[in-house]
């Protein structure tokens, strides 16, 4: 690689301890890259070295939440919907604590803007519902914006790491809408 997934790595672990993992993440899903979205595959990896019950995220049907199946690096991968790439379900499905998602853009507020379907919003918002939960944005700091546009469906990111920095979003804002 081109050492940019490596360099991101180094920011998320830096960040770890801030982020209360792994004092409240026993099980962090991330994602299987395509197109040009950050390489977590480094930080990926470095999790399930340290004991992280790795997982990854599997679009089950359309406007539908998505499920977590269990990932390890010998875990065989099936394309999904989009050029996506997830375990099969011959793997354990898991409830994550901390949520990792690509995205195209981000703001300061720690909104993102996603490929679109709402999966991640849907996603969070029935996990955060049930209890706490970890919801952090990776991505190319070139990728940030001054602001995006919102909806009452969007779900704020918790933290934003990038290949220069991670840094948690302001807590303001955060009245939730049902």
């Amino acid at each position: 690689g081109d050492g940019v997934g490596e360099t991101l790595r180094n920011r998320f672990v830096a960040a770890m301890s801030d982020m209360r993992i792994p004092g409240e993440c026993k099980h962090v899903s991330a994602y299987w890259p395509f197109g040009s979205e950050m390489d977590v595959r480094p930080l990926l990896s470095f999790l399930n070295d340290l004991g992280f019950n790795c997982v990854l995220p599997v679009v089950v049907a359309r406007n539908e939440p998505l499920i977590f199946r269990q990932w390890r690096p010998d875990t065989v991968l099936e394309p999904g919907p989009m050029g996506t790439r997830h375990p099969g379900p011959d793997q354990a499905t898991v409830t994550p604590d901390a949520v990792l998602a690509p995205l195209l853009a981000f703001d300061a507020q720690g909104y993102r803007l996603g490929q679109g379907g709402g999966y991640y919003d849907r996603t969070v918002a029935r996990l955060r519902a049930r209890g706490k939960i970890l919801f952090v944005g990776i991505a190319y700091a070139a990728q940030e914006v001054e602001a995006l546009p919102r909806s009452s469906h969007d779900e704020p990111l918790d933290w934003i790491v990038t290949e220069e920095k991670a840094y948690r979003m302001p807590p303001a804002e955060r009245t939730r809408k049902s």
